[in-house]
């Protein structure tokens, strides 16, 4: 079977929310500073509004990063953009906030996908209620091609696989990557429909990124895609263990590893 048009063939750099160090997370303001720094891959999560908007955000509620309060699902879609999503973003321990009164609102998904149509994202539907919504926003935009779809639950992503027919590009969710690590001490990893890999180093004090695991999952043709990570010297050893991706908050970072080792943002030969 072909690998998904979304993956490819090199080792690809993943702008993590955006780039939530270095912007507002999960705001139009991130992705074009990602974009700007020659990211082709982004990353946001999404949440549905009481009037059935999609939304590119992390948290269920506006209170963390906006100057507002609220559950997104009790708010309308008006509700949700009349909030500063810049609001609480500081690059210096609070002693500045540059982006707070500049117009960032929390933005919809079908905007982030129009705006920057070039663009590959991987998107995590934070419940079950965000999985036909953003389904629908996929299939009106046609945008199968260039999305992945995340999550932790299995059974969420069972869902999607079977209500896009097979369409949408998928990683594994925790029990399907935890047998994915069990399989691999055996060298037989188990692909449970999922077209890659996304998982942190580390998980609860246990090694999860290994020699052992990456040969077993590129036996199988699965790319692994390593969250979240942030430092140097960790992004340099992913990438000579041979990963497949990086997801970062700190874009800018990544960039120059990349740049240094002449890898292409995009992973493209």
């Amino acid at each position: 079977m072909p690998p998904h048009p979304y993956l490819a063939p090199g080792p690809i750099a993943i702008a993590h929310r955006g780039g939530a160090d270095e912007a507002p997370e999960n705001t139009m303001a991130a992705f074009a500073h990602a974009i700007s720094l020659g990211y082709t891959y982004i990353e946001t999560d999404v949440h549905v509004t009481r009037d059935g908007v999609v939304v590119a955000f992390h948290d269920d509620r506006l209170d963390r990063v906006t100057d507002r309060d609220g559950l997104i699902s009790d708010l309308t879609i008006e509700e949700v953009e009349a909030a500063d999503a810049g609001y609480w973003y500081t690059p210096d321990q609070g002693n500045t906030f540059p982006f707070r009164g500049c117009g960032e609102k929390v933005p919809r998904l079908e905007h982030l996908l129009t705006t920057f149509h070039d663009a590959r994202v991987n998107i995590d539907p934070k419940n079950d209620a965000a999985v036909v919504p953003l389904l629908t926003v996929l299939h009106a935009q046609d945008a199968y091609d260039r999305v992945c779809v995340g999550s932790f639950s299995d059974r969420r992503l069972r869902w999607i696989r079977r209500l896009s027919n097979g369409r949408a590009c998928t990683s594994m969710g925790s029990r399907a990557a935890g047998l994915a690590r069990v399989g691999s001490w055996l060298g037989a990893v188990p692909r449970s429909s999922a077209d890659c890999v996304q998982l942190p180093v580390r998980s609860h004090g246990v090694r999860l990124i290994d020699k052992r695991l990456l040969a077993a999952c590129h036996c199988h043709s699965l790319p692994v895609h390593v969250w979240t990570i942030n430092n140097e010297s960790e992004m340099e050893a992913l990438l000579d263990l041979g990963v497949d991706g990086i997801m970062s908050d700190h874009p800018g970072l990544l960039a120059e590893v990349f740049a240094r080792r002449r890898l292409k943002l995009d992973g493209s030969d």
